[in-house]
């Protein structure tokens, strides 16, 4: 008889977009909802969260709660399982406070300062509500967003930001932290449930991905998705078909061939394709361009016409 001794998770493209956005009939991740429920009177004094939910930018874009779900009942679930899988109450507050100071995060103001390429705070209150939660000094905090530290050469310099790169910083900041949480739980679990000294001869894998991602509004996030699927189903199709009829002929079997499918690999090389070879794929002329100076948007987009319309059947404008 075999018995399952331990379990080990990874995670793969978190839907980081989800914590500054929510697509309609969906809603933020559950603790942003289950800290409100009520299961543990003090938290929300704790967090500095006095005000409705409804209220906080981030997580208040389409649904608050869902038919079926009791967020007082999941938050007990939730807080139970910490202290199952032996995190300390400190480490516990910490996530809270964390995700506190991301919804303080989505109520932060900004605006431009007249004639100048330079946004500034409009009001500090929740910057240092969530410099609290973060245990950090507001004013730098706020000077990371608005003036940030780049290495230029040897050197460190202070960029400017105007109004719409300090938003975009403020829910960047946030989902990357998010992820960072998520990975560090991820961690924190694997070395709670790995047992030490036992033989790993077998094992079990599940692999859970997103599948293809089609909304009124893609972002970036979308593009990977579907460009990580596409190279897995590539993947699968070249060596579970192609390479597999590629053998019955080199036996010599009777086989009529048969196409499983779509071959998007020119598709792929467009997105892809890495520096050594020319002409550059999407993804490294987005590496190239985020380096330099004053590139926008709308810099990256001629770019990417200038080298690719006309020239790659899958490129349209």
């Amino acid at each position: 008889m075999k018995i399952l001794f331990n379990r080990r998770k990874l995670s793969d493209l978190l839907e980081k977009s989800r914590v500054i956005r929510q697509a309609p009939g969906e809603r933020c991740y559950h603790i942003f909802y289950q800290v409100f429920s009520g299961h543990l009177p003090n938290l929300l004094k704790d967090l500095m969260l006095d005000k409705p939910v409804s209220e906080y930018y981030f997580v208040a874009q389409a649904e608050l709660k869902i038919d079926g779900v009791n967020d007082k009942e999941e938050f007990a679930l939730t807080d139970e399982a910490f202290d199952i899988l032996k995190f300390s109450m400190e480490e516990k507050m910490n996530c809270y406070k964390l995700v506190s100071a991301m919804m303080h995060m989505g109520n932060m103001k900004f605006k431009q300062r007249p004639r100048e390429e330079q946004a500034e705070p409009d009001g500090t209150d929740e910057a240092e509500l969530a410099s609290e939660m973060y245990g950090v000094d507001a004013e730098e905090f706020l000077k990371a967003l608005t003036r940030p530290r780049v290495k230029v050469g040897n050197e460190w310099v202070n960029k400017g930001q105007n109004l719409e790169q300090v938003n975009w910083a403020t829910g960047a900041m946030a989902k990357g932290l998010y992820s960072r949480i998520f990975n560090w739980l991820v961690k924190k679990c694997n070395q709670t449930l790995d047992q030490k000294g036992i033989s790993r001869d077998y094992f079990i894998g599940v692999l859970d991905i997103a599948g293809f991602e089609i909304f009124d509004f893609n972002s970036f996030e979308q593009l990977w998705i579907n460009f990580v699927n596409e190279r897995l189903q590539q993947f699968f199709n070249h060596h579970m078909f192609v390479l597999e009829q590629e053998e019955y002929a080199r036996e010599g079997i009777q086989w009529t061939f048969i196409d499983f499918g779509l071959d998007l690999q020119a598709c792929i090389e467009l997105i892809e394709k890495v520096p050594t070879r020319f002409p550059l794929g999407i993804i490294s002329m987005l590496d190239e361009e985020c380096i330099v100076p004053k590139a926008t948007d709308a810099t990256l987009a001629a770019k990417l016409i200038e080298q690719h319309l006309g020239k790659h059947p899958n490129f349209e404008k």
